[in-house]
């Protein structure tokens, strides 16, 4: 049925593209704030296509449709697209056409120019940045002089269903979590658009509006944001929302920050009335509409377009000392609830002393905690059951608001599909052996979570305890790398994959990314992975530590901790830096391969073991603090 109705929404799409003269249209995965978690109502791509991972772009023709996404989306863009009609393109995968070029390839065989004789290629401007648009403009240039229409959007004719922008309240962040006022923060912007030779900006990035202004909302699904635009001169600041969204108190506060308010249509009309020479518009931010409007009064030379990136992203990413402080205390209660959790599913697997808490390995001494019976009798521990148990013991967290992303808990085969989430289709049932990749984060008022355990449910092979460690191997040697201040993330994202070079192994999928504060969960401008990402790293500033290794139709394994960049010492070399670890939650320390571990790997991870036993004990009861000491007992080779 699924498939009988996408096939059904792109027969409607190429009857309106035959109306408007479109030889080929493209649904980008974002929003007019090129957001990477959009709200429903910018879900287009996936209600075209029947594709629902986060980052893809669908392209349909008069004849065929394709679909682009990254290896972490492979294996699930498999399944959703089969029998839609569309051909998945494997980014950055040899023989992959960019988009450009297959849409020239597709518009010059004879059997789609007898369909489609126009050279008009169609994008919603609004949905796509302007460099996107500056490059995908030259690109189809280049295939026979395609074109690119910007100005229509078929989704207003062939959607009948859309869902509306939320109308739901905006809220207040509490200083108490912020730290910094939303009129200071607004005055270090402005001091920043000077030495950029600015005199204002419009800011577009949903989470860098809220940030600024310490407002949060709800319009996007485990975003704590607002649909809105910011935009800044010398003596005035307007939001441009829903005037629905805002309570007197909002309203209020607003004003007394110095802010000032108008309808969220009316952007437009604010920047042909935006009054000082030089406004800050980065390409990669605003989408193509608004930067047009922006720059329509440059040849004139009433306005200058200063094309820059954005400084808000770099002042949020360092985090102030009450934003530090708020993810230590929303790490420590994560942590309680994720220690419940587990020794929730130490007592209620229910495998009658089959040992799946023994360790196979004589040369780790780990004990075996599962009881021999369940103490109550639970319904099969399937992973919808894992997801909904653990969500439920977040919630009963003070401060908890909601998920920071949906929970991926993937057993078996299924931890291979890296941004797995499980459907009532899907729902494995946990069985006595094999590996639980659990992938899961929480949102509270004063910091976000995320943080990735692969968890032993019985005997495992000798394949998956290598991979295991390798990865381990890998998320150590990040978390206590010590490297100067202002080095990339690309620079250190080789050490967690060392290990695992050395034996032919390897992820396609970033090591780390930034961690917002009570906001988007993947946060930057700074990342740890292969592809450059010049953004410096500096103190303060949270990273995620997430190496992994996925054998497809078998398992995954990932581990990861939230860490926060901290001085480590200064030098006649120059500053130093290391990781703190945030997260605190056990490793599973059974399916180790002590052999292939070094003494100093041995000994990081007693450390950390050591801290999450002395800072999450006191909060525990008896039965909890005993299973959580031989959770986090040390572990020791065995003798010769």
């Amino acid at each position: 049925m699924r498939t009988e109705i996408v096939i059904q929404r792109v027969e409607a799409l190429r009857e309106v593209m035959r109306r408007e003269g479109l030889a080929a249209f493209i649904f980008p995965s974002t929003d007019p704030h090129q957001s990477e978690y959009v709200a429903d109502h910018w879900k287009g791509r996936e209600w075209i296509s029947g594709f629902d991972g986060s980052a893809g772009t669908v392209v349909v023709t008069q004849t065929n449709a394709a679909l682009w996404t990254d290896s972490r989306y492979f294996l699930a863009a498999e399944e959703q697209l089969k029998g839609t009609g569309f051909q998945l393109m494997k980014l950055k995968m040899p023989g992959t056409p960019t988009i450009a070029e297959w849409i020239g390839s597709q518009l010059s065989t004879p059997s789609t120019l007898h369909h489609s004789p126009s050279s008009e290629v169609g994008v919603d401007g609004t949905c796509m940045s302007a460099a996107e648009v500056r490059t995908l403009v030259g690109e189809l240039r280049q295939q026979g002089g395609l074109t690119l229409r910007t100005n229509f959007d078929p989704l207003q004719q062939i959607w009948t269903d859309r869902p509306p922008i939320s109308e739901d309240k905006v809220t207040i962040h509490p200083m108490a979590y912020a730290g910094e006022t939303a009129h200071d923060k607004i005055a270090r912007i402005r001091k920043a658009l000077r030495n950029r030779h600015a005199d204002g900006m419009l800011m577009t990035a949903l989470d860098d509006i809220a940030w600024t202004l310490n407002l949060r909302g709800t319009d996007v699904h485990c975003n704590p944001v607002f649909v809105s635009y910011l935009l800044v001169s010398t003596t005035a600041v307007t939001l441009y929302v829903n005037r629905k969204k805002l309570t007197p108190e909002v309203v209020a506060y607003l004003k007394n920050e110095g802010v000032g308010v108008d309808d969220y249509e009316n952007v437009t009309k604010g920047l042909d009335d935006y009054f000082e020479y030089n406004i800050l518009m980065d390409p990669q931010e605003v989408n193509s509409v608004l930067f047009s409007r922006a720059t329509k009064g440059a040849p004139s030379g009433t306005r200058n377009v200063v094309e820059a990136a954005s400084p808000v992203k770099a002042m949020k990413a360092i985090k102030n000392t009450t934003e530090q402080a708020g993810f230590r205390s929303a790490m420590l209660r994560d942590g309680i609830a994720l220690v419940k959790f587990l020794k929730w599913l130490d007592d209620n697997r229910g495998y009658g002393g089959s040992g799946a808490r023994r360790c196979e390995d004589s040369s780790i001494a780990v004990s075996n905690l599962v009881p021999p019976f369940p103490r109550t009798p639970v319904p099969p521990l399937t992973e919808l059951v894992i997801d909904r148990q653990l969500t439920t013991l977040r919630a009963e967290q003070p401060l908890f608001r909601g998920l920071s992303f949906d929970t991926i808990a993937a057993y078996g085969e299924h931890g291979a599909i890296v941004h797995y989430e499980a459907t009532p289709e899907t729902d494995a049932t946990l069985k006595p052996e094999g590996l639980l990749l659990l992938d899961s984060g929480a949102q509270y008022l004063d910091g976000t979570t995320d943080v990735t355990r692969t968890i032993v449910m019985g005997p495992v092979s000798d394949e998956e305890r290598r991979a295991y460690t390798l990865v381990l191997k890998g998320h150590l040697q990040l978390q206590n790398l010590k490297f100067p201040d202002g080095a990339s993330g690309t620079q250190l994202d080789a050490v967690a994959r060392m290990a695992m070079w050395r034996e032919g192994m390897n992820y396609l999928h970033g090591t780390g990314h930034g961690v917002g504060s009570c906001l988007s969960v993947h946060e930057g401008p700074h990342q740890i992975r292969m592809e450059y990402r010049g953004a410096p790293l500096h103190a303060g500033m949270t990273v995620t530590d997430e190496p992994g290794i996925y054998v497809a139709g078998r398992f995954g394994v990932r581990i990861e901790n939230t860490l926060l960049v901290v001085p480590y010492k200064t030098t006649d070399f120059g500053t130093f830096l290391q990781f703190e670890p945030l997260t605190l939650c056990p490793i599973d320390k059974r399916p180790i391969d002590v052999s292939l571990m070094t003494d100093e790997e041995l000994q990081w991870l007693n450390d950390y073991h050591h801290i999450i036993y002395e800072r999450l004990a006191p909060h525990l009861d008896e039965d909890e603090r005993q299973w959580l000491a031989e959770a986090t007992a040390a572990v020791s080779r065995a003798p010769d």
